[in-house]
């Protein structure tokens, strides 16, 4: 079940911190790591949600979920292209799709995802983006247009929070909120409150 609040972290150790604070949905978004490595934190990751009654979310690394058992995979619109989403849909593994434009919201629609991400919804700090900030208001427009759940990303504080559930956002995926923030379980605090 895709809760309102939807941490999206860099590692396994992120994780151990934040998870336990009752976190109940959490995206592990590793990035260039050795295969070993991958396996390794997926492993670990499945263990620690499982244990906290926490939904993992593994971010592109599809075919490591498919051989480890997780039950659900994220993916961005390159990997969306190169994945065998039948192999992932044969697996059982939900699948929620990035999107930041009509042409991109018309492909994740027709792998029939179980949610679809939406962003930046504000500016961003994190990473530069090709896409201008997409507002309140395409929320809503997204929100209209969908058959499942809409995860709003980007740019999306605390203080934001209200006014882009408002707006139709069923989950809010955090991550430079969380990851640069000088006391992350304190923010995480906030983050439940706010959302529950």
């Amino acid at each position: 079940m895709i809760d309102r609040f939807y941490p999206v972290l860099p590692d396994i150790d992120w994780l151990e911190r934040l998870v336990p604070l009752g976190v109940r949905f959490v995206q592990l978004r590793l990035k260039e790591a050795p295969e070993d490595e991958v396996r390794s934190q997926i492993s670990r990751a499945m263990a620690l949600c499982a244990e906290h009654g926490a939904e993992l979310v593994v971010n592109d690394y599809w075919r490591e979920s498919i051989d480890l058992g997780a039950d659900f995979v994220h993916l961005g619109q390159e990997d969306l292209a190169a994945a065998d989403v039948s192999a992932i849909r044969e697996a059982g593994i939900r699948l929620g799709v990035s999107t930041h434009d009509h042409d991109e919201l018309a492909k994740a629609l027709a792998v029939e995802p179980d949610y679809v991400a939406l962003g930046p919804i504000y500016e961003t700090k994190l990473k530069k983006m090709k896409w201008a900030p997409q507002g309140l208001d395409r929320v809503r427009e997204w929100k209209e247009a969908l058959p499942c759940p809409l995860v709003a990303i980007g740019g999306i504080t605390v203080e934001r929070a209200p006014d882009v559930l408002a707006a139709g956002a069923d989950s809010i995926a955090v991550v430079t909120d969380l990851v640069t923030h000088p006391d992350p379980e304190a923010r995480t605090r906030q983050w439940l409150d706010v959302t529950r």
